[in-house]
């Protein structure tokens, strides 16, 4: 499942459970390059959420992402991994079930 999320609703999201997030921009070839690895979760159980970062630069600056795409992996709330570039929904997968 993939959730739009902005400085409104982000913190509610990440509260609980195990929630990887994109930080994103819509001018990053790339970022639109991963949209499509993405949806490929659309009918799973692992819950994704992706913020824009033109649209969210309090979480960018909280955060402090330098670059797109950046993903954050959130367990309960607390960040417990983070890593950017371009991934396959394989590498996304090794990466999300390390904390499961």
């Amino acid at each position: 499942m993939i959730i739009e999320l902005n400085e409104e609703n982000f913190d509610e999201e990440i509260k609980s459970g195990l929630k990887l997030i994109e930080f994103y921009t819509t001018w990053c070839g790339y970022c639109m390059k991963q949209r499509i690895e993405l949806q490929e979760f659309e009918n799973s159980d692992i819950r994704i959420g992706i913020v824009d970062g033109d649209e969210s630069p309090n979480l960018i600056n909280k955060y402090k992402i330098s670059g797109y795409p950046t993903f954050i992996l959130f367990k309960n709330g607390e960040k417990a991994l983070k890593f950017s570039g371009f991934h396959t929904k394989k590498e996304l997968l090794n990466q999300v079930m390390k904390y499961i």
